[in-house]
């Protein structure tokens, strides 16, 4: 009782009185006493209960276990238990995994958890955490393989040997990024696999082109209905090796919306200092990536994000000869379709001229898959002959199908294609200019004419900006030294010049043409014509200076199959020309330009050979007139 209680019993006089008031506090004290004595008595029953059951689920599994009927459900737990102890994760993450499997032991296989809790331990224990390959590290081996495989491509083989060399030197090294950009059909993909198989390490191809949702590199969430890791670590279980080459195809076409961006997921993957770490939403447990060899691959490099292009080793693929198609066609693609279509080097034989011809008249490209699917049109239909000729159940004796230049009309149809060929004599305001497309080079002409008006300029061609601030420029500079060209300064304000790029519904840009730009100018201003079999390619500044253009190896290619005699390149160029084949060079005359002045001196005809309203001129007139003019001065 309380102080307060007790003074209040003592307080009391009436006796009566005092022992009700003592009775009612007895009585209370013992209703408490009952409650208290009951949730002992209950916790104490709870308890025993509890233990009871331990022991008998702890008996009745031991029974089963000698009876050879255990439960399913405790097997698969201290399957996943037994598993996850022997895999190399620091203690945290076991104890993570190890709560996972005590949950999953007390759910029903019923339950919605149930499927999502044992995907997620499924695919924790199929990712090889330690699992790898053996590296090959014979260089001799190495260069055979990637030399059987594919034909030139001589600097990407010189890197992987290089990468190979270090390797077996130090014994380890981390992955390096590498990012092979070159126009479709060089052999980029396959390439690859060539390198993988030279290593001696698997393969993988994760084509990224289109993909829009940062989830696909990163993972989901596993709390997510139908959940899945993203698309590396399923590479990585598909494989079962933690350093295979994986190739990310396409990486200049990946894109973003509103769920995230891939490409900036990426990051992170293609950083050697950062993807020792790399965390998958669905494992949520750090992995390794710094094994892997990564192999990127585009065809342009514009769209790619600068910081994500400042991670990769860029190796560009430039195209293919027309030597080098050949080659490849005689040892890769011809024996592959003639394996494809059930026929044998005995009853086909192509000429080396009929594929120079498909080259040329039915494909526009600077790989080899047109060539490829020309090859096999040809091939079916000599395919239809020889099954047709089986008559009666009676094979006939073999006959063998040669395919000659002049039979490809009636295999392959009319030609598809016309490349550009140099004019026949030299013309005022034309001019040969040099492009780079994405199907390889090819030569561009440049036609300008003049009519009275009031000085305007026209350009059409379909254009983009920076083209048309080339033509800007270059009049620009052509009109400042109209003195020097003895052209009148008042033509620039009595003649209109309309200046034209041929086949305007192919969309054109770029500043390489601002030497061609000027020279036509100053032929279509001055009167003076160009000469036909000199192409011409550079950027000009306001003050004259030529600078150095990107696509040398494609456009002097380009010239060379147009029947140009001479190229005017940037002297900014002149070191580009050791990756032209010597095959590609021989018979052409390089000029190296700093001026403009430089081009107009070899590409316009001197004024006293240009003869009164005659714009066409016989080439060996010219030349002819052209020595008996030179004469005087040597003498």
């Amino acid at each position: 009782m309380s102080r307060k209680a007790r003074t209040h019993l003592l307080e009391t006089v009436n006796p009566i009185e005092r022992i009700e008031l003592l009775v009612d506090w007895i009585q209370r004290d013992l209703g408490k006493a009952n409650v208290d004595r009951e949730l002992q008595r209950q916790i104490q029953t709870s308890i025993d209960r509890r233990e009871r059951e331990n022991y008998l689920r702890e008996q009745l599994r031991v029974i089963q276990d000698e009876l050879g009927d255990a439960n399913p459900g405790e097997r698969e737990a201290d399957t996943y238990r037994e598993r996850i102890e022997a895999l190399p994760l620091s203690d945290d993450y076991k104890l993570q995994l190890r709560r996972e499997v005590n949950r999953l032991s007390q759910l029903s296989p019923s339950s919605s958890d149930y499927s999502v809790l044992r995907g997620h331990l499924d695919t924790v224990l199929q990712v090889p955490w330690k699992e790898k390959t053996e590296d090959r590290l014979d260089l001799k081996k190495a260069e055979e393989i990637l030399d059987q495989r594919h034909h030139a491509l001589d600097k990407v083989k010189e890197r992987i040997v290089e990468f190979l060399a270090v390797m077996k030197l130090k014994g380890d090294l981390k992955g390096p990024i590498l990012c092979f950009v070159g126009p479709p059909g060089v052999g980029k993909t396959s390439l690859g696999a060539a390198i993988a198989e030279a290593l001696g390490r698997k393969f993988v191809r994760m084509a990224v082109g289109g993909v829009t949702d940062e989830s696909e590199i990163r993972g989901h969430r596993k709390t997510y209905i139908g959940a899945m890791p993203g698309k590396l670590i399923q590479s990585y279980t598909q494989v079962g090796v933690n350093n295979p080459l994986i190739m990310i195809d396409e990486i200049d076409k990946i894109g973003k919306d509103y769920r995230g961006d891939p490409a900036s997921a990426l990051l992170e993957v293609l950083d050697p200092k950062q993807n020792h770490t790399f965390v998958d939403r669905y494992l949520e447990i750090p992995y390794d990536l710094s094994h892997t060899l990564f192999i990127c691959t585009a065809n342009v490099l514009d769209t790619v994000p600068t910081p994500l292009r400042d991670r990769m080793e860029v190796i560009r693929l430039s195209g293919y000869t027309e030597t080098e198609k050949l080659q490849i066609a005689k040892k890769h693609l011809i024996p592959e379709l003639l394996e494809n279509h059930g026929l044998t080097a005995e009853q086909v034989t192509i000429s080396d001229d009929a594929v120079l011809g498909t080259i040329r008249d039915y494909t526009a490209e600077a790989g080899v898959r047109n060539l490829e699917r020309k090859l096999a049109t040809g091939l079916r239909k000599i395919a239809r002959k020889v099954a047709s000729g089986d008559s009666g159940g009676q094979p006939l004796a073999p006959v063998n199908y040669l395919i000659e230049a002049k039979d490809l009309e009636a295999y392959l149809g009319l030609p598809s294609y016309e490349h550009e060929f140099a004019e026949r004599h030299p013309e005022i305001g034309v001019t040969t200019g040099l492009a780079w497309t994405q199907f390889g080079g090819e030569i561009m002409f440049i036609e300008a004419t003049r009519m009275t008006g009031s000085g305007r300029t026209t350009v059409t061609g379909q254009l983009g900006d920076v083209m048309r601030e080339s033509v800007s420029a270059a009049y620009s500079y052509v009109r400042s030294k109209a003195a020097d060209l003895e052209i009148p300064d008042r033509s620039f304000n009595e003649y209109d010049i309309h200046i034209h790029f041929p086949a305007g519904a192919i969309p054109k840009d770029g500043p390489s043409a601002g030497v061609a730009i000027a020279t036509c100018i100053a032929s279509v201003m001055g009167e003076r014509p160009v000469r036909h079999d000199v192409a011409m390619t550079g950027e000009i500044t306001l003050r004259g200076k030529v600078l150095s253009v990107g696509g040398i190896k494609e456009k002097i290619m380009a010239a060379q199959r147009a029947n140009i005699k001479t190229i005017v390149l940037p002297e900014g160029n002149r070191k580009d020309l050791t990756e032209v084949p010597d095959d590609v060079k021989a018979g052409l005359n390089f000029v190296f330009a700093e001026r403009v002045e430089d081009a107009w001196k070899e590409a316009l005809i001197p004024l006293y050979i240009v003869r009164t309203r005659d714009r066409k001129y016989d080439e060996a007139e010219y030349k002819a007139e052209r020595q008996k003019s030179e004469r005087p001065e040597q003498r």
